[in-house]
């Protein structure tokens, strides 16, 4: 059989025909991965390299309408789905998987738990610059000595103080950050009731009391920005509060659950991405007179990695289209949650095998630090810890299983 030299980026898209999407869906996908080769691949290097936050990307991104894909064209979205949202993170992801993630932060742990839980006149005053790129968006619920307890473990507090609330405490390990306009908060307006204590706010940059502590600078991912922001009295007022008083948790569980369904689709394409770059070395790449995919130790790798991707696939779609019918109080329980944290769970410790065999086919030219093929075994670890770990994932399996 001759080999298939067509470019990495159309033999990818010609895959998605065996996948189970719809012809929109395969449209969506291409589409999106010609923007990002296009717009987000040429930006790569340059944020690894100096950790870079390119300004002008989010307005262009919205302009080309990839944000707000969930949210109502009232608003400036698009209004469509989940799944349609997975396919951009996920052809996103296969060029420039730090603005992928920086892309998650704003379009799905911003905006789109806004979209979920806020009332009418925080919608239409927060979505549409959303929409727009021209505001960036984060989620801030992490906390400094938190970790896997985020709810438990919660000092950020909010006290009522007439028509404001005055937050105070920090968060840590927050996407987007040091760019942020609009940052969906979380903090204790009951201490004694512990999670169920917690109350969801929407805090501007420029709130008096709040501020960026410190950009954190990390191994994989870069350029993607990530802050450990401060809360010193900072004035936030009443009507910023997102659903009733204390019952932030139901937001924390519904977005947590959507969140993971998100970070499958980035495993899968910088798996993909991954898979093309080792495939295409295999090709060029001689040793003994021979390329090294006429070995066949190398093909015995490269059929293991086309085997593991595909599984992925098919396991990033299933959660997708199974949390496109999650109902605002059905999160963080029963089946959705059990299936979220599978799939997730799943798609991470799958990617970590791809990307160590797309390393290895690379030899010593994978293990340097400018090499693309770096770049994308350097961003494993993060999603093995993101959106809870794979410890806790597991627990949340088992614990479904064993309620059952």
């Amino acid at each position: 059989m001759p080999n298939d030299h067509r470019p990495a980026a159309e033999r990818m898209s010609v895959v998605q025909a065996f996948t189970g999407l719809s012809s929109d869906e395969i449209e969506i996908l291409s589409n999106a991965d010609r923007f990002a080769q296009a717009e987000l691949y040429p930006l790569a290097q340059h944020m690894d390299d100096e950790e870079w936050w390119p300004e002008h990307v989010f307005p262009k991104i919205g302009e080309t309408g990839y944000f707000g894909i969930t949210a109502p064209e009232t608003y400036g979205g698009a209004g469509l789905g989940l799944m349609p949202a997975g396919l951009v993170v996920q052809a996103f992801s296969r060029w420039n998987h730090a603005l992928a993630l920086a892309w998650v932060a704003h379009e799905n742990l911003c905006l789109h738990n806004i979209l979920r839980n806020a009332n009418e006149a925080q919608k239409m005053k927060y979505l549409p610059g959303l929409c727009k790129g021209t505001l960036i968006g984060a989620l801030g619920l992490t906390e400094p000595g938190a970790g896997s307890d985020a709810l438990g473990s919660m000092r950020t507090t909010a006290r009522r103080e007439g028509g404001h609330y005055v937050l105070n405490g920090r968060k840590i390990y927050i996407t987007n950050g040091p760019v942020a306009d609009v940052l969906l908060v979380y903090a204790k307006t009951d201490k004694d009731k512990g999670a169920q204590g917690i109350s969801a706010f929407i805090v501007e940059k420029d709130y008096p009391g709040f501020k960026v502590a410190q950009k954190l600078v990390k191994m994989g991912f870069r350029g993607s920005q990530t802050a450990e922001l401060v809360f010193d009295d900072c004035r936030v007022p009443a009507e910023n509060r997102v659903g009733e008083e204390n019952r932030g948790v139901k937001v924390v569980m519904s977005g947590l659950d959507l969140e993971r369904s998100m970070i499958s689709p980035i495993c899968l394409g910088i798996a993909e991405r991954a898979f093309a770059l080792a495939l295409d070395y295999a090709r060029q790449r001689k040793q003994f007179g021979r390329p090294i995919a006429d070995f066949q130790m190398i093909q015995g790798k490269l059929a293991d990695m086309y085997v593991w991707v595909e599984s992925m696939r098919l396991f990033t779609y299933q959660v997708l289209r199974a949390a496109a019918t999650i109902g605002e109080d059905e999160g963080g329980r029963g089946e959705i949650h059990k299936l979220t944290a599978a799939g997730v769970m799943y798609v991470a410790e799958t990617m970590n095998k791809v990307l160590n065999e797309a390393v290895q086919i690379h030899g010593g030219s994978g293990y340097i630090w400018e090499s693309e093929i770096n770049r994308l075994y350097r961003s494993i670890k993060l999603l093995e810890i993101g959106a809870g770990t794979t410890e806790v994932r597991k627990i949340i399996i088992s614990g479904e299983l064993l309620r059952g």
